[in-house]
């Protein structure tokens, strides 16, 4: 088996991701509101208490997925690396990429840290193709493909060992 070719992207579009999450928002706080317009005197006012905290934890929850910093990502043909746009090629993070969602123009990715610790720290990226038209396909292949070769290192005779067989 062959390791798939290395390959970096700078992602830092998010218009796709962000217009997603204004929109179940949107959709959040309008069934709240027809909620609040369809309550009569006989509702509680716990009722009222806990729609109010879960419209408010729901406003506190989206807002951080609103912000999505610039990334870099970079597959070395032996692991993923993510770090901040100013640090391609040089990205602190190193870990596994899993494609969550696939809409064809559009991906969620996640990037599972690799730590020594009991728990894996994730990263959820969203990708678009607008801003990448030229890497898109690039992309596509490397998170779908991009697999390390496990104990066999390519060299002059990599055509004629088992491992190299398709």
């Amino acid at each position: 088996m062959r390791a798939s070719p290395a390959f970096q992207v700078t992602v830092e579009r998010f218009g796709a991701w962000r217009g997603f999450v204004l929109a179940l928002l949107s959709a959040a706080a309008a069934t709240l509101a027809a909620w609040l317009r369809s309550a009569d005197a006989s509702t509680s006012g716990a009722s009222f208490v806990s729609m109010g905290l879960a419209g408010a934890a729901l406003v506190a929850g989206a807002a951080p997925l609103l912000r999505c910093p610039a990334r870099s990502l970079r597959w070395d043909t032996a692991q993923w690396h993510l770090g901040p746009a100013g640090t391609a090629g040089d990205e602190p993070h190193t870990g596994r990429l899993v494609v969550a969602i696939d809409l064809g123009g559009w991906m969620l990715l996640r990037f599972e840290h690799d730590l020594t610790r009991r728990w894996r720290r994730i990263t959820w990226l969203p990708v678009q193709r607008r801003g990448l038209e030229s890497q898109w396909h690039a992309l596509r292949c490397a998170v779908y493909c991009a697999r390390p070769v496990e104990g066999h290192v390519a060299g002059p005779h990599a055509a004629s060992s088992p491992e190299s067989q398709e």
